[in-house]
Order: structure tokens, then C-alpha cells, then sequence
């Protein structure tokens, strides 16, 4: 039976929306200076990772997801936290080039975000094979009975093709869609592990393909972070934990609210950080930002976000930035200096630095 979701817009929904349409075209009409559109998105990012992996049990403070992420940082014992963090920031790199492209959504892309939020490798994995069972951690009683593994890729098909659908008619309003999206694979849990995840990176997909991505530069996992009872009572909804009495045809017009509530609230506080930047920058400085980020090529763009943050880095940090090897970072390293992007600071062999060069720095300041 094809996914046919039951809601309605509630009133507070409605403001909801409202609200996050206005700031959504606040921030776009905003002369924002690449420099702080890539603050803004690595800010965002972090964020996103700690909150969404801290969901599942991650125990990384958000410093150290920073320094697990930045600096490669290492914390004996919590191996693991590590890999997760850093899988979930490799998953959201793949989101957002999901979010822009331009063919439909495939169930392979959706099994692509699964392996490199679980795996950290971008291959599609194979949807569970068997039943599982969502317990309570204190007593062991039932919360959820997903479908039966024979039902999950048609179920999966099922909601592939309806978000193509909405993604192309565009009756509904873009946090609706994504919010469906998210609720319904959660729902389906098509995996023995990562259904949270995934479900929430997927709605990233869905945002940014409907024109509500803003750059990358907001961030919705901590406002399900902050009250995670809310989050997990607006997507337990039905007369039963089982998904075949009453579960799938449940209204989910809680679910769609909160997740609104949540855009609304994520965008507010963006456009508010947005507009207090913008009010200590001079036009002059932002006609000189813009004209030279626009000369840079797109691995520099990435690169320049790094040097945004730090004034001086080493190739082996460029590398972990752009997803290089460290021999094809050094390599790039090299031809940018040639090219009068970098320069280097510490010219030492064991530790060489790189900066920006001079008018890209200056740039980055805000000068001339």
C-alpha cells in the first residue's frame, strides 16, 4: 500500500512555518560574508554531529567532538564515540551533496548515508534481514515492533516514491515533507541500527532539496536534543507499539508539529547571528570578501572554511578537511602555493604550516 501519511496542520504548525518561511528569506536576502556563511556551516555541523550521535549515547562533549573533528584528537577508551562522530560528520558531507543534486532520490542513496553514518564508508547497505524489537532500557518491555523484514523495501519504495513525488509538486511546504520523511523511516526502521541517524540526515536531504538547506548553516539536532522525551513521544504515536495494529495508520499531526517547531526555532536563531554579524561589517569589506571568495574554485572554497577557523594549519589537517589522502594534500598544498592561494608559514620539512596568502587573509579579516 503506497504511503499515504494522516495529518493536519495544526494552528501552531501553521505559525510554525510562518515564522521559518520569514526567516528563511530574511537570511537569503542578507549580503552574508563567506567567511561567516562558513563559520555558520562548520558551527552547524559540529553541532549536528555531537547532538545527533549524543541521541544514540555518544559521551563526547562537544569540545571534544570539535577536537576529534578538527585536530584528529584521540580519548582512550571511547574508540568508539570517535568513529561515530566522525562517520555522522562524513554522513552530513553526503547529505548536503544529496540535498543539491538534481536526480530523483534513490533507495541506494538513502542505504549510501546508512553506511557512512554506521560504517563511515559510502557503500549502500542491505536492509536488515530479520525482525527487531525496540525494548525498554529498564525493563524490557516492548516500545516498538517495527514491519517484518519482507515488507521493509517495498515500504522503502513506497516512501522513495512519495518524497519524489512532493519534492517535484511542491504542495506542501518544505519542513512538512521533511518531517513525513523522517517520521516514516523512522517508522519503518529498515535497519538493525542507525534508524535514527539516518531517518534525521535524510530529513537534511529532503530540507535542502526543497530550497530550505540555507547554506548548511543551521543545525536541528539539538532542538531534539534538549528534550528528548518530546522527540521520542512525537514519533510514538498509534493505539499500539506494533506497527501493523493501528501504527501505520496513525495521525501524525504531533510529529509534523514538533519537527516545524523545531525549523522555526533553528532558523530564528541563525537569522538572529546572521544580523548581529552583519551589523559590525562595512559594505566595503563585504564587496571585498565576496569579490575574492568568488575567484576561488570549490576544493579552495572548502579549504578556505578551514583557514576561517585557523590561521594556520598543516597539510595533514587540509587533508582530513577536504577528505584527502595526506600525499594528495601535500601535493595540493604545493600547487597552491605556486598559484598565490597559500603560503607557507613554517617552511621546516617535519612541520610545515600553510596560511592563507596575504589578500585572501586580509579577506578574511574583513580589510581591504
Amino acid at each position: 500500500m503506497a504511503f499515504d501519511p494522516q495529518y493536519t496542520i495544526t494552528a501552531r504548525t501553521a505559525k510554525a512555518l510562518m515564522a521559518a518561511e520569514a526567516d528563511r528569506v530574511s537570511i537569503e536576502a542578507l549580503p552574508i560574508l563567506p567567511s561567516l556563511i562558513a563559520s555558520l556551516r562548520e558551527s552547524a555541523r559540529l553541532l549536528s554531529t555531537h547532538y545527533s550521535t549524543q541521541i544514540e549515547g555518544n559521551r563526547l562533549t562537544l569540545p571534544e567532538v570539535q577536537q576529534v573533528i578538527g585536530s584528529r584528537a584521540r580519548f582512550p577508551g571511547r574508540e568508539r564515540d570517535e568513529r561515530e562522530v566522525r562517520n555522522y560528520y562524513r554522513a552530513l558531507d553526503k547529505a548536503e551533496e544529496l540535498g543539491t543534486s538534481t536526480p530523483d532520490l534513490r533507495q541506494r542513496d538513502v542505504q549510501v548515508l546508512h553506511g557512512l553514518a554506521l560504517e563511515g564508508k559510502a557503500v549502500p547497505t542491505p536492509y536488515r534481514d530479520g525482525q527487531n524489537v525496540i525494548r525498554n532500557g529498564l525493563d524490557g518491555s516492548i516500545v516498538y515492533m517495527p514491519p517484518e523484514a519482507k515488507e521493509v523495501a517495498p515500504l522503502m519504495k513506497d516512501l522513495v516514491d512519495w518524497v519524489n513525488r512532493e519534492m517535484v509538486a511542491r504542495e506542501l511546504p518544505a519542513p512538512v515533507i521533511a518531517a513525513l520523511t523522517h517520521y516514516q523511516f523512522a517508522t519503518i526502521h529498515p535497519y538493525y541500527d542507525g534508524n535514527g541517524r539516518t531517518s534525521r540526515l535524510l530529513a537534511t536531504v529532503v530540507m535542502h532539496r526543497c530550497g530550505y538547506g540555507l547554506k548548511g548553516i543551521y543545525a536541528l539536532e539539538e532542538y531534539y536534543a534538549r528534550n528528548l522525551e518530546a522527540y521520542y513521544g512525537a514519533l510514538a504515536v498509534g493505539p499500539s507499539h506494533n506497527y501493523h495494529l493501528g501504527r501505520a495508520e496513525a495521525d501524525v499531526s504531533g510529529f509534523v508539529q514538533y519537527f516545524c517547531e523545531g525549523v522555526a526555532e533553528a532558523f530564528s536563531k541563525v537569522r538572529s547571528q546572521a544580523a548581529a554579524q552583519q551589523a559590525r561589517v562595512g559594505r566595503s569589506d563585504q564587496a571585498a570578501m565576496t569579490s575574492h571568495f568568488r575567484e576561488l574554485r570549490p576544493l579552495q572554497r572548502q579549504a578556505w572554511s578551514l583557514f576561517a577557523k585557523h590561521r594556520v594549519v598543516t597539510s595533514g589537517e587540509l587533508a582530513v578537511h577536504l577528505g584527502l589522502s595526506v600525499q594528495q594534500s601535500r601535493l595540493q598544498c604545493t600547487k597552491w602555493v605556486e598559484e598565490g592561494f597559500l603560503a607557507v608559514e613554517d617552511p621546516s620539512k617535519k612541520s610545515r604550516t600553510y596560511r592563507l596568502a596575504s589578500r585572501y587573509e586580509d579577506a578574511i579579516k574583513g580589510g581591504p
